[in-house]
Parts: structure tokens; C-alpha cells; sequence
């Protein structure tokens, strides 16, 4: 199980890597951002409104949670994707900054989440029906379905001439003092 001090790493990583994310898809023209390549979700603007989507559904059932956070209140003006292939947008800049707005929600939370807080259960219903999980174990599946959807996201921007850098977590993970 996470502690707070996980999620509050991933959250900054995940903030990180999606403005580099943003960044090195801007040196793309529109047209090969919106070039099918063959992706889960076609295209890199594809991939990129499927990662907002997912975020805003996990965020929206976290609202859910007993602790009542705070920081989740700006999710409310929010409305649900019609699906998880929604298309938000196809201009970069409009996409960007609802990613923004995504990723300040997804710090604030991890802010103000607590180790009691992680370890609660959340319920929440999806198209398969109802679950209830580990609160902690589903913020873990919101930064891993970013980090395998960038990593699409990733391939296709090398594949149209652009590297966005070293990915990897170790890079965010502080050197440990003793």
C-alpha cells in the first residue's frame, strides 16, 4: 500500500512528465498530431484526450471518497467524458490547459491526502458495476494509467522526429540521506 509520501512523488512526476509531455507534441504541426499512427487511440491527440479523459473519470469517483477532500471540489464544474476516447479537443492549447487544471487537482489531492485517508476503501460504479477498493491502490492506478498511455504517447512523438527525454521515475525519486 502507498504511503503519502508516494503519491505526493507521483503526483509531481505526473505533472512533470505531462508538461514535457505537452511541450514536445508542440513542436508538432496540427495535422501530425492528428495523424492516425495506429495507437489504442489512434492519434497522439488521440492519446493525449484519452489520458484527460481517464484522469477525469478516476478524479470525479474520487469525489466519493469519506474524507470529503477539498481539493476535488473543482471537479464538480468538471463534467463526466461521454467515454474513455472522448474528445475534449483537437487543438493542443485548449487540451493543455484542462491537463493544467487535471494535474494542479491531482497535487492538491496528494497534498491533502493522509496515510488514514489511503488506506480506506472507495465504492464506485463503472459500466461492470459496482466495486469498492483500496483508496491508495486506485490513486496508484491513476499514475500508472498515465505513465502507459504517455508511454504510447512518448513512442509516437519519436516516431515524428521529436524525443522528449529521460521518462523514467528513478530520475524524481530523492537520493535517499541518512
Amino acid at each position: 500500500m502507498p504511503i503519502r509520501e508516494d503519491i505526493v512523488l507521483l503526483a509531481s512526476y505526473n505533472a512533470s512528465m505531462n508538461g514535457r509531455l505537452y511541450a514536445a507534441a508542440a513542436a508538432l504541426p496540427k495535422d501530425a498530431l492528428l495523424a492516425d499512427r495506429g495507437a489504442f487511440f489512434g492519434s497522439l491527440i488521440g492519446t493525449l484526450n484519452h489520458i484527460v479523459a481517464g484522469d477525469t473519470i478516476w478524479l470525479r469517483r474520487f469525489m466519493g471518497h469519506p474524507a470529503d477532500f477539498a481539493s476535488l471540489k473543482a471537479m464538480a464544474g468538471i463534467p463526466a467524458p461521454a467515454g474513455l476516447a472522448h474528445l475534449y479537443s483537437d487543438e493542443l492549447e485548449t487540451l493543455l490547459e484542462h491537463r493544467v487544471r487535471l494535474d494542479g487537482i491531482i497535487q492538491a489531492l496528494a497534498e491533502e491526502v493522509s496515510d488514514a485517508d489511503l488506506a480506506q476503501a472507495l465504492s464506485y460504479r463503472n459500466a461492470r458495476g459496482e466495486f469498492s477498493k483500496n483508496f491508495g491502490s486506485l490513486l496508484l492506478h491513476l499514475f500508472n494509467h498515465q505513465t502507459h498511455h504517455r508511454g504510447q504517447a512518448s513512442t509516437l512523438l519519436t516516431q515524428a522526429g521529436v524525443d522528449i527525454g529521460v521518462t523514467d521515475l528513478l530520475e524524481w525519486i530523492p537520493d535517499h540521506t541518512a
